[in-house]
């Protein structure tokens, strides 16, 4: 997946099955799509590039055969920028490497590219901004200077000599680097804003659905893509789609996708979606409306994954959701295998339960619900298939449970009740036995740190060795003990 020179891909939320019809990726489409990317060396290496390499890595070029499909600025500027910065990270690496003909080879050709880049998205796209011109001719002086530079290198024999002219290649590619990082960030937003538009102005259902739908392929395309939709406000354009039910279910899901990708917590940023909060209250209550109503897991999940992060984005959510009943809303739906029926979203639950038991009055609805029961089941979650993906939703159940039992145990009605369901056993359990947590050092200290706070409501439920190695000793001290444990004393 693209990125911008920089960026971090985004961990996109697991779908199980896909069933709606907007949310199907098809792998081998889009492999087959990257393929034009990626064809032999022709003409241009002869033409532009004088003689051709005889290396054994110059099998690996990347020439745009048939590039992307007319009249998409989209798509063309995320499979050129794609290309672009492919040849900017080889060239760096040829550099190191003092390769100097790959590097003066792969600089021509990067020029063409930045150039057929510009030309091509000139040609789809509307009347460019005055900025975007500045940059495009800064873009391309950097690109004639490498390529001069470069030349001049491969003339040069003296080491000193190359060293300092190392040096001087090594900031104009970063220079370029730089420009190219800001002409892509500027078109893409461009190109985002007349989406988000698109969809604000569209009165037609199909419209608003495929458009919606193309939002959702640009958060795949990795954190930059997000940034720039949140930038935009997109996300308060998704909020009429949440909130209008004339829209299809997989069309809100769609939306919920989107809003999940554009507010995870691992994404290094947050002030693009200040202005997110001034639609958060019908945002948060249009997804537990889809949580309740959700007709599949794909569904539920969505909506349940979006709520979960904007628990993370501000506690203002978690008072909403508490007004709201969510914690009824999620209980019931923990009890609906149509619904909830994988470790996924469970994770999600648990993960809206334990940002919300940060506030008192969570407790009493908690015990109200048969929460801590539920909360009990979740410290037995195991993997059905064991793949690395659901081992690892496994461990962030265990985990979240424990923090939620935790934080929820500072109530005395729910230590008591905890304990009565034998969640001290459990907790211990878990503690000793590295195979019931899959080795998992953060599934580990969550549970001692419930066992130690159930332990100071209730010391008589615990054994004197149990509370003498698991809650006595510094936590540290516990924590060493527990993770060197053998399965076997034998």
């Amino acid at each position: 997946m693209m990125a911008l020179p920089g960026g971090r891909h985004l961990d996109s939320i697991p779908l199980p099955g896909q069933r709606l019809h907007l949310m199907q990726v098809d792998s081998v489409q889009r492999w087959m799509e990257d393929l034009k990317l990626m064809t032999e060396c022709e003409c241009m290496c002869v033409l532009q590039a004088k003689p051709i390499s005889l290396e054994e890595d110059a099998q690996g070029d990347l020439i745009l055969a048939g590039g992307p499909g007319p009249g998409d600025p989209l798509q063309l500027l995320l499979k050129r920028g794609w290309v672009i910065s492919t040849e900017l990270r080889k060239i760096g690496q040829k550099l190191a490497q003092d390769r100097w003909a790959r590097v003066h080879s792969m600089s021509v050709r990067l020029t063409c590219h930045a150039r057929s880049m510009v030309s091509e998205y000139s040609a789809v796209s509307r009347n460019s901004s005055q900025e975007m011109g500045q940059i495009e001719k800064l873009l391309m002086e950097k690109c004639s200077e490498l390529s001069a530079v470069t030349e001049r290198c491969l003339q040069v024999e003296n080491e000193h000599v190359l060293k300092s002219m190392k040096a001087c290649v090594s900031e104009t590619l970063s220079t370029l680097g730089e420009h190219f990082g800001q002409l892509l960030e500027l078109a893409l937003t461009r190109e985002v804003q007349a989406l988000v538009r698109k969809i604000d102005a569209s009165d037609n259902i199909y419209t608003t659905e495929s458009t919606t739908g193309n939002l959702f392929s640009l958060t795949q395309e990795g954190a930059p893509l997000c940034r720039i939709i949140a930038k935009v406000d997109g996300v308060l354009c998704l909020a009429d789609i949440l909130t209008d039910d004339s829209h299809s279910e997989a069309t809100r899901a769609e939306a919920a996708a989107v809003v999940a990708q554009v507010t995870s917590p691992h994404l290094p940023f947050t002030q693009h979606l200040s202005s997110f909060l001034e639609s958060m209250e019908e945002i948060v209550t249009a997804l537990l409306k889809l949580c309740q109503e959700a007709s599949s897991g794909e569904v539920f999940l969505l909506a349940s994954a979006a709520l979960a992060n904007i628990t993370f984005f501000d506690t203002m959510a978690c008072e909403m959701l508490l007004q709201l009943n969510a914690i009824r809303v999620l209980l019931e739906a923990c009890s609906d295998k149509q619904r909830v029926d994988t470790p996924y979203t469970r994770d999600q639950i648990v993960t809206i339960l334990a940002n919300m038991s940060v506030l008192e009055q969570c407790a009493s609805d908690i015990i109200q619900e048969n929460g801590v029961q539920l909360i009990m089941g979740m410290l037995s979650e195991k993997p059905r298939s064991g793949t690395p993906a659901e081992v690892a939703a496994c461990e962030r159940v265990q985990q979240k449970a424990a923090v939620t039992l935790a934080r929820l145990s500072r109530d005395p009605d729910v230590a008591r009740e905890a304990v009565r369901l034998s969640c001290m056993s459990r907790l211990i359990e878990l503690c000793r036995s590295p195979s019931e947590r899959n080795s998992s050092d953060a599934v580990l200290v969550a549970c001692l740190a419930a066992l130690r706070r159930l332990a100071s409501v209730c010391p008589e439920g615990l054994q004197d060795s149990d509370f003498q190695q698991l809650v006595q000793p510094r936590l540290v001290d516990s924590f060493l003990l527990c993770s060197n444990m053998e399965e076997s004393f034998v």
